[in-house]
C-alpha cells in the first residue's frame, strides 16, 4: 500500500516521503497512530500544493534575508563602553550589547546568538562583526566602540 508520511517516522522515511509498505503494517501502525495517509490522488495533489506553498516561503525568506545584509552593511552600530586607567577600554563588548545598541540605533531585533565575534572587542575603535542572517545569506555589520 503507498502511503504519505505526515510525520518523519524510523527506519521508514521522512515526512512527505511516499512509500510503499505492506497492508498490515501501514493499518495497524501508520495510520492508527496518524503518521501518515493513504496516497490517494486528493491526498497526492494536497502534498504536492503544500510543497510549493513551503518552497514559496523559503524564496521569500531567503530574499529577505538578502535585503537585510544590504541594508545592514550600510549601518554602523555605536556601542559606549567605560574607560579605565590611561584611557584603555574598560571589560569587553558581547554580542548582546551589540544586539541591544542594534535595536535602540535602528529598531530592528536582531538575534545575539548570530551575531559571530571571533574574539572580544576589548579596545575603542571600528571592527566588522558577521551576521549569520540565513543558511545561505550572511551579512557583516560594523560596530564603533566609544568611551562613554
Amino acid at each position: 500500500m503507498k502511503i504519505i508520511l505526515l510525520q518523519d517516522v524510523k527506519n521508514v522515511g521522512k515526512k512527505g516521503d511516499i512509500i510503499e509498505k505492506s497492508d498490515g503494517y501501514v493499518r495497524n501502525y501508520i495510520l492508527p497512530q496518524k503518521l501518515g495517509v493513504e496516497a490517494t490522488p486528493k491526498n497526492l495533489n494536497d502534498l504536492k500544493l503544500q510543497k510549493a506553498n513551503e518552497e514559496k516561503i523559503a524564496a521569500e525568506q531567503l530574499q529577505a534575508a538578502k535585503d537585510f545584509a544590504k541594508e545592514m552593511e550600510e549601518q554602523i552600530v555605536v556601542v559606549k563602553m567605560k574607560s579605565g586607567e590611561g584611557g584603555k577600554a574598560f571589560g569587553s563588548v558581547s554580542s548582546k550589547e551589540i544586539a541591544i545598541a542594534y535595536k535602540e540605533q535602528f529598531g530592528k531585533e536582531l538575534d545575539k546568538k548570530k551575531l559571530v565575534l571571533p574574539e572580544a572587542i576589548k579596545n575603542f575603535g571600528t571592527y566588522e562583526v558577521k551576521v549569520k542572517l540565513h543558511p545561505k545569506v550572511s551579512g557583516m555589520i560594523r560596530v564603533k566602540v566609544v568611551e562613554q
